[in-house]
């Protein structure tokens, strides 16, 4: 693991307004590589606070506003070369991205840390294996191997911590982003283990989270909710991440699914999910980030959504007096999606692997069916989904 340089950070305002900061913050530069051709998805992520989105391609990435809808950066290569991660930090210079598909832009053992003002890589971190993904705090970065995580800081790539885990081939892990001590979540040493670290009591708690092999987790950006899905894909559950206690249990469906995202709202009021059956979820949850009540405490939270079977659950399985999404849209069946909350209120911005973006709208107190509010096909911007 080596630095090719320091790393100086150049940090966005805070009280701008989402696109002026973004415009200030990213430089677009496009090569003379750039061609009429539709690139090829290879990744797709959103910013920690969802205003912003990347995508990777074969090519090289993009950066996309979620709201107003808009291709803001793209950088692509005088040679074909693709990325597998672009992970931004806010609405920074920084990205760190990894090489991946046919033709790999990088090595795919290494983090290169990209700077937007200069359009190009400032430094970089070597590993004896492939780099499953990374994620970025203002102080930190986590590099998740397939079964180790390596936490560096930011200033000096000084190593801080090796973490083993099980089996991790999605790269799982997720951090705390509010100012203070940092929290982090990623996979244990057992199957439906998950591990739990918090840097401000500097204690590290495992939490048996399910039976089968955890695939999806997400975590409030002030670390105090863990949520985690199965490779069963019928239930999600909700953890305290500072003692462990399960908080609540919602039900996706009957049928097994692959989770592919899930997401906390900004207040930790809702969760979202989208699974490989094309299906987007939105369920009310019983706390918030700041707060352990149950609804039963907060009068004024929306009521889950129960079955009407729930009154002889006594007698009938646990499926039905399961707590379902309060609201919900079906897309495309077979079509990798990852759901975002947007900064618009009630709504969620879905984005596809095909190149679909979507932001809907829902009701928390009536629930079913979102509203679509718009679409578009965001490798053609000027073009929307028929």
């Amino acid at each position: 693991m080596t630095a090719i340089s320091p790393i100086n950070l150049i940090m966005d305002h805070q009280t701008s307004s989402p696109q002026s900061s973004v415009h200030q913050s990213l430089h677009t530069t496009t090569s003379a590589a750039a061609t009429d051709d539709l690139p090829t998805l290879l990744h797709l992520s959103f910013n920690q606070d969802s205003g912003c989105f990347a995508a990777g391609t074969n090519h090289g990435f993009r950066i996309y506003n979620t709201d107003p809808f808009s291709e803001i950066f793209r950088h692509e290569f005088d040679t074909p070369g693709g990325v597998a991660v672009v992970q931004m930090l806010f609405r920074s210079n920084i990205l760190a991205l990894v090489g991946g598909g046919p033709e790999p832009q990088y090595p795919l053992n290494k983090v290169m840390i990209w700077d937007n003002y200069q359009s190009r890589c400032i430094g970089e971190l070597s590993f004896r294996s492939e780099v499953k993904s990374v994620r970025l705090r203002r102080d930190r970065i986590i590099v998740i191997l397939a079964q180790k995580i390596y936490v560096y800081n930011f200033a000096d790539l000084k190593l801080l911590q090796q973490i083993d885990t099980v089996i991790n081939p999605k790269g799982l892990c997720e951090v705390s982003h509010v100012s203070g001590m940092m929290v982090l979540v990623t996979l244990g040493l057992r199957k439906g283990q998950i591990r739990v670290e918090n840097y401000g009591s500097k204690q590290s708690k495992l939490i048996m989270a399910h039976d089968s092999r955890v695939v999806c987790v997400a975590l409030t950006n002030d670390g105090k909710l863990i949520a985690t899905a199965s490779s069963k894909g019928t239930l999600i559950r909700i953890f305290n991440a500072s003692d462990g206690s399960l908080i609540q249990e919602v039900r996706r469906g009957a049928d097994r699914a692959d989770i592919y995202s899930l997401a906390f709202s900004t207040n930790a009021e809702r969760l979202a999910v989208s699974s490989d059956r094309g299906t987007i979820h939105v369920f009310n949850l019983k706390v918030d980030s700041g707060s352990t009540q149950t609804i039963s405490d907060q009068n004024s939270w929306p009521p889950p959504v129960v079955s009407h079977l729930s009154f002889i659950k006594g007698v009938l399985p646990k499926y039905f007096s399961s707590e379902w999404s309060v609201a919900r849209v079906h897309l495309n069946e077979g079509l990798q999606y990852v759901v975002g909350f947007g900064h618009q209120k009630n709504t969620v911005v879905i984005l596809g692997m095909d190149g679909s973006f979507y932001r809907y709208q829902f009701d928390p107190q009536v629930g079913g069916e979102m509203t679509m509010v718009e679409n578009h096909n965001f490798l053609k911007p000027d073009e929307t989904l028929s």
